[in-house]
């Protein structure tokens, strides 16, 4: 029908003549509510939004020289983490004269990973940034 029947049925039936596909041959129109559709797609959009999970970066910060009681804690803590879906990005900082012992303090974060290795894998190994190293580990499928 011509776009002038259509803007008439519409203002009779008191509501709004909506361009659904405005560059086809004829253009597509839809005789809508307009105020109740754009609410109709805000709701959607926000139902898509709640069932959507989204993915933090939890960080566990060392020193080299930790203890094996106080690695212990950083592990529950990164495993509490991990359960809850969450990455986690384990660094280890290092400070001074800390510099020239590198090599010998990478398996620290290897042992570290071990511990986890019940509920985590390994998504990127250890890495010397600077003077932090760090690596990401994240929940088994």
């Amino acid at each position: 029908m011509s776009p002038a029947e259509a803007l008439k049925l519409a203002e009779e039936a008191g509501v709004d003549l909506v361009k659904i596909a405005p560059t086809a041959k004829p253009p597509v129109c839809k005789i809508i509510d307009y105020g109740k559709y754009r609410y109709e797609q805000t709701r959607k959009e926000k139902e898509a939004k709640k069932k959507q999970k989204v993915i933090e970066i939890k960080e566990v910060r060392f020193s080299p020289n930790i203890d094996t009681n106080d690695l212990n804690t950083k592990a529950a803590a990164a495993r509490k983490f991990l359960e809850k879906g969450n990455k986690v990005k384990v660094s280890m900082r290092f400070r001074g004269r800390e510099m020239a012992h590198i090599d010998g303090s990478k398996h620290v974060l290897t042992d570290f990973a071990e511990s986890l290795s019940d509920i985590a894998v390994v998504e990127k190994e250890p890495k010397l940034e600077g003077r932090t190293m760090s690596m990401f580990l994240t929940e088994k499928k």
